[in-house]
């Protein structure tokens, strides 16, 4: 694992201790000397962790931190304060302008380097969203990153502990701030983690007769909780433990005694990346369905039918199965738009649409191909049987008029349909679409509205 660490404090020693232990792990690391200057880098350049040190003249690292998770170029940036001070309430302080943890100086070279490599593991995830999110789609980042995830709505949270003080206690801690389930059964509540769409799941390690590190692990391979944050609540001693647990891909942990405002910063923290990150999955898969749908109809658009059709016909063919295709186009369709105006023709466009998915089974495929045309692909369908499905379509289009929703005018449409089925074994998508359009193009000159196929 490689990253660009961050190194911010104004004691030169102290950071060439930090750039040894970092460039002996083969991190690449950047170092500033005061505030000003690691924020100027965060924002100009790839930095992937920041260590921030809080003693410094001039501006603070409580002041950088907050600064850094105000910006929406540098909010999603882990940041881990190694300091000297080593209050409770400093510790805190940090975690609530938004520091990812607070590790007091000297810090424990396995214990550091166990946290780095967790947080550049998430920072790589959310890195790999941001990117498919802005890529996929032009959507606007001030869209995508203006996210208010500090919103002060409770978080839903999992509790897995073993003893029933404990339970109260945290129960009684983040009674404000979190609907707490609480479960000190591990595997049934494997189960209802995935069961269940929580934002934070808290493990204690006092589970009777089950290792912690296993419920950690289980989480982390369901695919539907593999990106639900996780944090531990260890025992003094059991570094060892939480080190592990990190490398499992843990989020965060806590060591008793439990602060009761570390803990509340803790989870605030957990509830913010998850909303954050579940923000640009959202963003991403929105601008997928951009990409492979028709805006208009909902329809699948041309690009998908060229993308999966070579699928279903690799398919059909290594099981021996039937497909056909349908290429229909609304007969006259100009007219529409220039006596009605394209409101109306783009209301019997949608119409159309919502008839053909009447028409078709769950496994069909349909899409508009262009314009007034549409494709649709009947796996499992001989070509006789494409016949009748074509047959059927088209009096459904020409038995129901069309209403315009504005003049309440109702319009008589007809549909041409040509049909075309797999050929052989060296069949390819574009051989079966040019068929299509052939025997579509057959109907029209027939005089329209009716079904031609043609043989291959």
């Amino acid at each position: 694992m490689t990253a660009r660490i961050l190194v911010v404090d104004d004691i030169p020693a102290n950071v060439k201790l930090l750039e040894a232990r970092l460039l002996a792990e083969y991190f690449e690391v950047l170092t500033a000397n005061d505030g000003q200057t690691a924020l100027d880098i965060c924002r100009a350049g790839q930095v992937d962790l920041v260590l921030l040190d809080i003693m410094m003249p001039g501006m603070d690292g409580f002041e950088v931190c907050e600064r850094l998770k105000a910006d929406k170029s540098t909010m999603h940036i882990p940041v881990v304060m190694v300091t000297s001070l080593d209050q409770p309430s400093d510790r805190v302080t940090g975690l609530r302008a938004g520091a990812d943890d607070f590790l007091t100086k000297p810090a424990n070279d396995q214990q550091l380097m166990a946290r780095v490599k967790s947080l550049v593991r998430l920072k790589t995830l959310t890195d790999e969203l941001r990117m498919r999110a802005l890529t996929a789609q032009d959507i606007g980042i001030d869209h995508l990153l203006g996210i208010d995830a500090a919103k002060a709505e409770k978080g839903k949270a999992l509790l897995v502990d073993g003893r029933r003080n404990s339970q109260d206690r945290i129960r009684q801690i983040l009674r404000k701030h979190a609907d707490l389930n609480v479960m000190n059964d591990p595997q049934a509540a494997l189960f209802d983690a995935a069961e269940n769409n929580y934002e934070l799941i808290v493990i204690s390690t006092n589970l009777e007769n089950y290792d912690p590190l296993r419920l950690c692990s289980q989480l982390r391979s369901l695919e539907r909780t593999r990106f639900v944050p996780v944090l531990l609540i260890s025992e003094p001693g059991e570094e060892g433990i939480v080190n592990r647990a990190l490398e499992l891909g843990v989020n965060d942990y806590i060591v008793r005694p439990i602060e009761p405002n570390e803990l509340i910063a803790r989870c605030n923290t957990q509830f913010k990346r998850k909303r954050y990150n579940d923000h640009l999955r959202l963003s991403v898969q929105h601008s997928i369905e951009l990409a492979v749908t028709d805006p208009l109809t909902g329809l699948y658009n041309r690009r998908y039918l060229d993308t999966h059709m070579q699928l279903l016909i690799q398919r059909s063919l290594a099981r021996s199965r039937n497909l056909s295709v349908l290429a229909i186009d609304l007969d006259r369709f100009k007219r529409v738009n220039d006596t009605f105006g394209h409101d109306a023709g783009d209301q019997v466009l949608c119409e159309f649409s919502r008839r053909i998915r009447l028409a078709i089974r769950g496994i069909d495929l349909a899409c508009r191909h262009g314009g007034e045309e549409f494709i649709i692909v009947l796996p499992d369908t001989d070509a006789s049987t494409a016949e009748v499905i074509a047959e059927r379509l088209r009096i459904e289009i020409a038995d129901q008029p069309f209403q315009l929703d504005q003049s309440k005018q109702e319009l008589l449409i007809t549909a041409s349909v040509g049909v075309s089925s797999l050929s052989g074994p060296d069949e390819t998508p574009s051989a079966l679409l040019k068929r299509a359009d052939k025997a579509l193009y057959e109907a029209k000159s027939r005089g329209r509205n009716r079904v031609v196929a043609i043989a291959a």
